[in-house]
C-alpha cells in the first residue's frame, strides 16, 4: 500500500478502478453514515494489508466502520480535548 521511495516519498498503490466494486460496497453498506469515497478507500486498505492502523480525528465514522463485515477498523485517535 504505502512504500518508501527516494528521498523519503511515500508512495501509494492502491488501484481503485479494480477495487471499485468493494469500495461502492462499503459505500452502499454504509449509506446511512453517509460514507465518502476517501472513507470507503480507506476502509478497503484496511482489508487488503491485515498489518495496519489509521491515523484519523474521524473517530465517529471509524468507530463504526467494520473491515470484512464485522471486524473492527484499527484506528488511532488524537487524545479528546
Amino acid at each position: 500500500m504505502l512504500t518508501l521511495v527516494a528521498g523519503g516519498d511515500l508512495e501509494l498503490s492502491f488501484d481503485l478502478a479494480a477495487e471499485m466494486p468493494k469500495v461502492l460496497a462499503l459505500v452502499t453498506k454504509y449509506a446511512d453514515q453517509p460514507m465518502d469515497l476517501a472513507d470507503a478507500c480507506v476502509v478497503r486498505m484496511t482489508e487488503l494489508n491485515e498489518r495496519c492502523k489509521v491515523w484519523t480525528v474521524d473517530r465517529s465514522d471509524f468507530t463504526a466502520y467494520r473491515r470484512h463485515g464485522r471486524q473492527i477498523v484499527p484506528c488511532e485517535f488524537p487524545p479528546a480535548a
